[in-house]
């Protein structure tokens, strides 16, 4: 027994810098979600497929090895986009949810728990995990945080253009019959629109400790605290 945490929401909200503290802070394990379809899609791109293609998406997804999540151009917009795409094909989606709960199965001996990063890790995923936060902002804070990104990677990008495809992607992931984004019913929201990293990581590390009986830092020797239920 031990605690598992989901943390959902849209593009650019803010999930992966809380992920990444909330996991160093409390000694957890870690999975973005979403690595898996880029790199899905950056396999795809590779041997020139087609999103659309009957099978090869399928396929690319099946063959992910560790190696994959670990690709320097999982990041670039055109694996963006295609991933995007990619997420709405339940074959792709079906593919990839035993790699993920395989992650929350097999949880490393030295780790107090697992986070997990994604669209609908607290609704499909791990639906019974007993903290799920669920992190957004409004399009046009998250247009400019991802406009901010890319020039920082020194990428070509026109804000108007970030905004658009964007607003696509939200509306892809929101209308996807398969697994769309959206809050779970028990998921704490985390509105970052107007609060900086920091309040919103203090927010969160609350919860964290409010649930798990925890004091703000992981605890001794990855022991989670009694009573906690999930995988």
């Amino acid at each position: 027994m031990f605690p598992v945490i989901t943390v959902d929401g849209p593009a650019a909200a803010g999930k992966g810098t809380l992920v990444r503290r909330l996991a160093q802070q409390f000694n957890l394990a870690a999975l973005d979600t979403g690595a898996l379809y880029r790199a899905t899609a950056a396999r795809l791109l590779d041997c020139g497929g087609d999103p659309s293609d009957p099978v090869l998406p399928r396929d690319s997804a099946r063959s992910l090895t560790t190696d994959d999540l670990t690709r320097p151009d999982l990041r670039t917009e055109t694996v963006s986009q295609v991933a995007s795409v990619l997420a709405t094909r339940p074959d792709v989606r079906a593919a990839l949810l035993d790699f993920q709960r395989g992650f929350v199965r097999q949880k490393p001996a030295d780790k107090a728990g697992v986070i997990l990063d994604g669209r609908d890790t607290g609704t499909v995923i791990c639906p019974e995990a007993p903290i799920k936060f669920f992190v957004t902002a409004r399009d046009t804070v998250r247009a400019k945080r991802r406009y901010k990104e890319l020039l920082a990677r020194k990428e070509p990008a026109i804000y108007a253009h970030v905004l658009e495809d964007l607003q696509a992607r939200d509306r892809r992931d929101s209308s996807r019959t398969s697994a769309p984004l959206k809050a779970a019913d028990d998921a704490v929201i985390l509105d970052s629109s107007d609060l900086d990293s920091e309040a919103v990581f203090a927010r969160a590390v609350q919860i964290v400790c409010d649930r798990t009986g925890w004091t703000g830092s992981h605890p001794a020797n990855g022991r989670p605290s009694r009573g906690l239920v999930s995988h």
